[in-house]
């Protein structure tokens, strides 16, 4: 699935120097092991990094630096006061949104420095769904994640090779891995207007079966900004 995705929407190209953000959930877990090991034997040569945004929640990330050691993958841990910042000194209401923007300027800012020129999320199908849904209810609009974007200000791609890929088939595949997942210590986690567009796609497949199929069709073939038809 992941190369399938990566040939459908041409992620990458020779040279490329991919870095995976990590925050140590099992996507981006998972994300990792798939584009090392698309590495060893993709047409295109590139190369893979790892890095985590470290927010000051005292979370540990040993067993991401050992699986990135047994990868062969450098691994590079930004820290920052993020969570002091968000949550001590402003007191944000919502504190996603700021936090958000705090970690990928931290993370924008690193990958520079180092010379990457791409960054790969780890937003499968159901973030993908979620995302519209998020929009439509709470923005009025028809968007989500695209398969890759150029932040022009920054010179940089995103690319989301796991786009064709359930979340429970990545949490079948990091349980079935052992792969070591970190406890997400932020105390919004769960509370937000994600989790509630997660948890109405739940309805709607379980009222419908088939529903999200034919939303993630829709986004496909639906001429959404920055999706290509393949």
């Amino acid at each position: 699935y992941t190369r399938r995705a990566v040939d459908d929407y041409h992620m990458i190209d020779d040279g490329d120097k991919i870095v995976v953000g990590i925050s140590g959930g099992k996507d981006s877990l998972t994300l990792l092991y798939a584009m090392a090991h698309l590495s060893r034997f993709y047409p295109k040569e590139f190369h893979v990094y790892a890095m985590t945004v470290d927010l000051g929640l005292g979370m540990d990330f040993t067993g991401i630096q050992k699986l990135c050691d047994e990868l062969k993958v450098p691994y590079t841990i930004v820290k920052t006061d993020i969570y002091e910042i968000v949550f001590e000194a402003r007191k944000e209401d919502n504190p996603c949104s700021l936090c958000a923007k705090m970690r990928k300027g931290a993370f924008n800012e690193k990958m520079l420095e180092l010379g990457y020129n791409k960054l790969a999320y780890a937003h499968h199908r159901d973030d993908i769904m979620e995302t519209l849904m998020m929009s439509m209810l709470f923005e009025g609009r028809i968007h989500t994640f695209s398969p890759v974007t150029y932040l022009s200000r920054m010179q940089l791609t995103m690319i989301r090779p796991l786009m064709y890929i359930t979340e429970g088939q990545v949490a079948a595949f990091a349980r079935d891995m052992e792969l070591p997942v970190v406890k997400n210590n932020c105390p919004a986690d769960g509370y937000t207007k994600r989790q509630y567009a997660k948890e109405l796609l739940w309805k709607l497949e379980n009222d419908h079966p088939g529903a999200k199929e034919h939303i993630f069709s829709a986004i496909k073939h639906g001429g959404l900004t920055g999706w290509p038809r393949v």
